[in-house]
């Protein structure tokens, strides 16, 4: 891709381990999105984040993680090729969605939970610009994506499922110009 690479924020749970279906799912997303020549950025630290960070890595991508100083030392995983330190949780989902140029969504919890609902709430209202979607990948969230549709179909529309990474490829491409 001529030019800045694309980013795409990968958020799941970081109680994934391997073995976990989600864990290599969330490995097959970052390989493929290194395939396609995105820069992966993520919360840097175990789970899926290390899943799509391994994933990349080994497709020869660039990761970036946006870890947070407030989880005190440690810091980002081995497969993290540019870490961006943050000092608060806020911080660091702010600069993921400004990193962003589209934004998937894997299985998780809590943390999951508000990512995809910042990102969903922000395109919803326009926040975020048409062109960088928000995909989720599985079938973790569908009751909640089915629910919200119930209640509200526009905003239903924000948001695209995925099956898988190929599926996910198929959607980005549709919305980013990888020219």
């Amino acid at each position: 891709m001529p030019g800045r690479k694309k980013t795409i924020a990968v958020f799941g749970t970081g109680k994934a381990q391997p073995g976990d279906e989600v864990f290599q799912l969330a490995y097959e997303v970052g390989k493929t999105l290194a395939e396609k020549g995105f820069v992966v950025a993520n919360g840097g630290y175990a789970g899926t984040m290390l899943a799509a960070a391994k994933g990349a890595k080994e497709a020869g991508g660039e990761i970036v993680g946006v870890t947070c100083s407030a989880f005190g030392p440690g810091g980002a995983n081995e497969y993290v090729t540019n870490e961006v330190v943050t000092e608060s949780l806020n911080r660091r989902l702010e600069k993921l969605v400004e990193l962003g140029d589209a934004y998937v969504v894997l299985a998780g919890g809590t943390g999951t939970l508000l990512e995809l609902a910042y990102v969903w709430e922000f395109k919803n209202k326009g926040f975020l610009p048409a062109d960088k979607p928000i995909i989720i990948v599985g079938r973790f969230w569908r009751p909640l994506t089915e629910l919200i549709d119930q209640i509200d179909p526009a905003c239903s529309r924000c948001v695209k499922v995925a099956e898988g990474a190929e599926q996910m490829v198929e959607f980005l491409c549709g919305f980013v110009d990888e020219s």
